[in-house]
């Protein structure tokens, strides 16, 4: 008589699979839908960044923003490279308050907004690198998650053959088959959280190398504008 393992379906492996496969597989594919939830909400963050970004700089470039000290550094920006500028504007505001009576003085003015600023943009690398970790956790460890669904899969496939001291192919089959299902969503999850990674890691580092041209054109207009003075 012909064994009943005819359905070879999606659904038919994952309800019919061993139960340490079947937890490999429902573990894979919530990793796959949370790298997915990560990646679109970093995705829209670096949109916001962006262009939150890009407009600062079309005020900062037209040299409007650091002209007399105007104030504009002691509000809470909403964006990042404002925050990062503020900083630098009040330490330089509240120096030309009080008075600088030597170059040396000077230069620890300017060692100290530069540790200010570089802690400004630090903290924005954080912010904005959150949930970067998730996607290099995930497409590091699924291949292998997925690879131990594929070990126990055949393992049982081999138990089976055993048990039923024949190699027919229906038996097999269905062990093999839940293991390299369990590879391809291995897979499935590890791809994308690749991809995802590398270029938000990228957009990241573009981020923070215009945070740090900011931050250094922003202290060589205040310095310029104190030593006149």
């Amino acid at each position: 008589m012909e064994p009943v393992a005819s359905d070879m379906s999606i659904i038919s492996l994952v309800i019919q699979a061993d139960p340490v496969v079947k937890g490999v597989m429902l573990l894979l594919a919530f990793m796959s839908v949370w790298s997915w939830a990560v990646a679109i909400d970093k995705w829209f963050m670096f949109g916001d960044l962006s262009s939150r970004s890009s407009e600062f700089e079309r005020q900062f470039w037209s040299g409007a923003m650091t002209d007399a000290y105007d104030g504009r550094g002691s509000e809470r920006p909403a964006s990042a490279m404002a925050r990062v500028f503020a900083v630098a504007a009040r330490e330089w505001r509240e120096a030309d308050r009080g008075v600088v009576s030597s170059i040396g003085h000077m230069h620890l003015l300017q060692d100290r907004v530069d540790r200010l600023t570089q802690a400004a943009i630090q903290r924005e690398t954080s912010r904005a690198g959150k949930g970067l970790a998730v996607l290099a956790t995930i497409g590091a460890s699924a291949p292998f998650i997925g690879l131990f669904g594929t070990v126990w899969g055949i393992m049982n496939s081999f138990t089976a053959i055993a048990a039923n001291q024949q190699t027919n192919l229906a038996v097999v089959a269905p062990g093999i088959a839940e293991a390299l299902f369990a590879t391809a969503l291995g897979l499935a999850a590890a791809i994308p959280a690749v991809v995802f990674y590398n270029k938000f890691a990228g957009d990241l580092d573009s981020f923070v190398e215009r945070l740090e041209i900011i931050a250094d054109e922003a202290a060589a207009r205040f310095s310029r504008g104190f030593g006149r003075a």
